[in-house]
């Protein structure tokens, strides 16, 4: 196991070369100057061509990309054209609004999405089982903005219970962490559906059966058991995700993360700021999914076996 963890490890470093190369080249290409965006269209030519200078946009692609390598081996993602702050030091003050948020929405989402899953599969072809599918269908068709709306309209404006936007404590989270998990709870549920059904009709099923099992524990003990790893793949692809930032819901609900940070960067053309987020956001990403096959590893004997050769 741990040869195998350094493995995976290991292919982190040309993986992160890959994804520092790709990054910086999709944002140069991007179209717009971000010195006009910073100065001004009244700027004088002089001015906007010093500035430029003191950015290092008069120097080569490889020779800037050289430079963003060199401040990334020192541990720094550069400094914000605008703010002139150091984008690390934001980073780290957003990303754990962010992980809070995520954590939040999952810790909704998955019990939510398996239990409508688990209740569609014991009662299949039921009324239960199509109420389920539509709620499922609905959450994954729905724009995440106009459920986010729709939740500050009742709650915030309606009923005065909670407040529309911010950051704090847990009453400025409930909107965009229900918000948010609304798309994540309804893709768990149809997977849940979808993998328990096929598992039920499997042959070990009815031998279950024919040992006297009740159908809910043979649902609990049998059938989920071996619908984790696709479960575990949707919940960690999802997690993953929204620690990349949550933009829209970030944005509608004020939330002070790393989404929000990331589209004023876009808007703003403040490429240190997207370069950082991105990263940040990419690398949580490929160590969720490490963690993801690592419980691979224990959930499925064919995984370690397979390891093993």
């Amino acid at each position: 196991m741990k040869a195998y963890i350094a493995k995976r490890l290991l292919l982190l470093i040309p993986l992160f070369l890959g994804i520092t190369f790709i990054t910086f080249a999709m944002l140069k290409a991007l179209p717009g100057d971000p010195v006009l965006s910073l100065v001004g269209e009244r700027a004088s030519p002089e001015a906007m061509e010093r500035i430029r200078k003191e950015l290092g946009g008069d120097r080569s692609f490889l020779s800037q990309y050289g430079g963003y390598l060199s401040l990334l081996l020192k541990g720094e993602l550069g400094r914000s054209y605008y703010t002139q702050r150091d984008v690390a030091t934001d980073i780290i003050e957003k990303f754990p609004n962010t992980m809070k948020l995520a954590v939040s929405a999952m810790l909704i989402a998955v019990p939510v999405g398996i239990f409508l899953g688990l209740i569609s599969t014991a009662r299949r072809g039921r009324f239960i089982d199509k109420l389920a599918s539509l709620i499922s269908i609905g959450g994954i068709s729905l724009p995440v903005f106009w459920f986010g709306l729709i939740l500050i309209y009742i709650f915030a404006f309606t009923l005065k219970w909670l407040p529309p936007s911010g950051t704090g404590n847990v009453e400025f989270l409930i909107l965009p962490a229900i918000t948010l998990s609304l798309p994540a709870a309804a893709s768990i549920a149809r997977v849940a559906r979808t993998t328990m059904i096929e598992i039920a009709q499997e042959p070990f099923i009815n031998t279950a059966k024919a040992k006297g099992l009740s159908d809910i524990m043979v649902l609990l003990k049998h059938v989920m058991k071996n619908a984790l790893i696709p479960l575990v793949t949707i919940i960690g692809l999802d997690f993953g995700s929204y620690l990349n930032g949550a933009v829209l819901t970030e944005t509608i609900f004020g939330w002070d993360g790393m989404g929000r940070f990331t589209m004023e960067g876009i808007v703003k053309r403040d490429y240190p700021v997207v370069m950082g987020c991105l990263l940040v956001g990419t690398m949580a990403f490929v160590l969720i999914n490490l963690i993801v096959d690592i419980i691979y590893h224990y959930l499925d004997p064919r995984v370690r076996i397979h390891s093993a050769k």
